[in-house]
């Protein structure tokens, strides 16, 4: 099996994971520049600043990268669902002088779609990548229409059985040690979900493609431990996040360099799925995992604004503070030379 960097004809087989809401194409082209995958994350971009930013980066880089969309399925509006949530909230909102009558329902990320393709159209990226399944077939055959590498996560065997089934050219082991959102799709039960090096050896096992593992990699030591474990390749987020590239908010920045980043939970409360994030004052309070958060993505709107009052004044009380289980690796050095660390070996 080829590895990732044979495959596209980069220097490392190394993918900078895509990160919404901490990273644009700055992170991307620095990454790639230097000889790894970069990524864009565009979950929360609309049209016009998927555009901008995919732009900028083929203006910047000749290098292949990589362009990341969610492919979930948006849920039936429920009122009753976001009055629960908003309840739930209410204290919060009282507590910091807050109408929570202000805030407007809807939610803030959308998955891949025909008008996002007719702006790849234009691009054809070397690498599209989606979180949560594969989208349409017929969206689906425009990315390998334009020669693009099509990669999804797998967090469980049949996931990526799955994956292979329909259509993917390379999967993501995505371990529970991995930050950010689960690409769990087959399934809500957490207790499915197993670290990264003992997910990765299995889905190298059960599928005839390409493997890059995620979740936990934070230096050369890691890197090289996927490599002999079968991986094609590595994917790495969290180690990236304080570098100046990154778009990563002071707030953010702070925790993740303080001793607080060794305590992660895998909660729903920030958007409707699990994913990881640092362990802040809304995980302690309302529970890492709640019943009365709406369904994906909509849980997000009504947190916001609670998130953008606490953060005016330094606080990350309800912030998603993204990160996986080894923050480590974090450092506050160029992108390039944390591509060169991880590469080392």
């Amino acid at each position: 099996m080829k590895q990732l960097n044979e495959l596209l004809d980069i220097e490392f087989p190394l993918i900078q994971a895509p990160m919404a809401g901490v990273q644009g194409s700055d992170l991307a082209i620095a990454v790639s520049n230097a000889g790894g995958l970069g990524s864009l994350p565009c979950g929360m971009l609309g049209p016009d600043a998927i555009r901008s930013e995919l732009e900028k980066i083929a203006a910047a880089t000749d290098r292949p990268f990589n362009v990341n969309f969610f492919c979930h399925i948006p849920p039936e509006d429920d009122p009753v669902a976001e009055q629960r949530w908003r309840s739930a909230l209410l204290p919060y909102y009282q507590e910091l002088g807050l109408d929570p009558h202000n805030v407007p329902a809807g939610a803030a990320r959308v998955p891949f779609s025909t008008q996002a393709a007719d702006i790849l159209d234009d691009f054809k990226p070397a690498v599209v990548s989606f979180h949560f399944g594969l989208p349409a077939p017929e969206l689906l055959e425009r990315v390998k229409a334009w020669g693009s590498l099509v990669i999804s996560s797998a967090t469980t065997v049949d996931e990526a059985r799955w994956l292979e089934r329909n259509g993917a050219d390379c999967v993501i082991a995505q371990g529970l040690e991995a930050g950010g959102h689960r690409g769990m799709f087959l399934t809500d039960d957490l207790t499915t979900q197993v670290g990264t090096f003992s997910l990765l050896p299995q889905i190298v096992e059960a599928v005839d493609l390409p493997v890059v593992a995620a979740g936990g990699i934070a230096d050369a030591r890691g890197v090289a431990a996927a490599m002999a474990l079968g991986a094609s390749g590595v994917q790495v987020g969290t180690a990236f996040m304080l570098c100046p590239e990154a778009t990563t908010s002071l707030v953010h920045r702070k925790i993740l360099s303080s001793d607080a980043a060794q305590h992660t939970a895998v909660t729903n409360l920030f958007s409707g799925r699990p994913a990881r994030g640092i362990v802040n004052r809304a995980i302690r309070e309302l529970g890492p995992l709640s019943d009365q958060v709406p369904a994906f993505p909509n849980a997000s709107t009504a947190i916001g604004p609670l998130r953008k009052a606490c953060e005016e004044n330094g606080q990350g009380d309800f912030t998603p503070l993204w990160a996986g289980q080894n923050a480590s690796g974090c450092c506050e050095i160029s992108a390039a030379e944390m591509v060169r660390r991880l590469a080392a070996e």
